[in-house]
């Protein structure tokens, strides 16, 4: 099994590009194209959250537009910079297939791999929440089947990930997510965005790993002390292979021009030699 996960795409309204400086809109339809074309064909695509800029209907319309264009179907979590009920309302059942007590949740159980979408979203607020409803909900829906892998997705990492602007904004219920996390051994990952870098971090007994932005990466710095700043990138995505040995091993992909690729055996005297 093959999942594509693409994150924060933060498309602006039409023929806008966001902050005015970044190409996200045709960022987004790059990205598309490049995953169309891979061998083999991804048989999922997840987007973990930040689709729209404002949350605003023209927004989301605008990327529902490019991800439409993907050949295979796609799922959609809320991002803090979204507005659930818009994203629900434009993005239909066909992406965000159930509301459960008013949070885009749902599970995908056709594949080999159980992706369980989870919303992390509080309404005006950066920082993420599994509150007490979004624990139960989860709890019962990982006890269905204790045995088949599975992959939850979700916008906000629960832990701090050494990026300024991320870790200020915090996340509620960090513990009562984890409870629930301790108590099932078949979690494979849980797949997030919210950083614009790629992290990887061991947390109660699974993985948390994270996807660059199509575009925008958030400066990195460990001090943790310079004002929040972002550069303009190359899109990127993440793919999440499920193999035949039962592993869930992730790649990093750019969409961008590269030079090769070549063959070793074509320089069988590669080092000898003075540049």
């Amino acid at each position: 099994m093959l999942i594509a996960q693409i994150s924060d795409i933060h498309i602006a309204g039409p023929g806008k590009k966001t902050y005015n400086i970044a190409p996200m809109a045709e960022n987004l339809a790059q990205t598309v194209d490049h995953i169309n074309q891979l061998n083999p064909t991804p048989d999922v695509v997840i987007v973990t959250g930040d689709i729209a800029m404002c949350g605003l209907e023209e927004e989301v319309d605008r990327a529902k537009r490019i991800l439409d264009k993907l050949h295979m179907p796609y799922y959609v979590v809320p991002g803090n910079h979204d507005d659930r009920s818009t994203l629900w309302s434009v993005m239909g059942k066909k992406a965000c297939p159930s509301m459960v007590d008013g949070f885009i949740n749902f599970v995908i159980d056709d594949y080999d791999v159980r992706l369980i979408g989870l919303d992390s979203t509080v309404p005006g607020e950066p920082g993420g929440e599994i509150c007490a409803k979004r624990a139960a909900w989860l709890d019962g829906q990982l006890a269905q089947n204790r045995e088949k892998p599975t992959a939850i997705f979700m916008h906000h990492p629960p832990v701090k990930c050494g990026v300024l602007e991320t870790d200020e904004d915090g996340f509620e219920g960090v513990d009562r997510f984890a409870s629930v996390v301790d108590k099932y051994t078949n979690i494979e990952r849980i797949i997030c965005g919210h950083i614009h870098l790629q992290v990887n971090v061991r947390w109660h007994g699974t993985v948390i790993s994270t996807a660059p932005s199509t575009g925008m990466e958030l400066v990195l710095d460990l001090t943790l002390q310079r004002e929040s700043e972002f550069l303009l990138e190359n899109p990127g995505y993440q793919l999440h292979y499920w193999t035949p040995q039962n592993n869930l091993i992730t790649h990093t992909v750019y969409v961008r021009e590269i030079d090769g690729p070549y063959l070793f055996e074509e320089y069988p005297d590669a080092g000898a030699g003075s540049e």
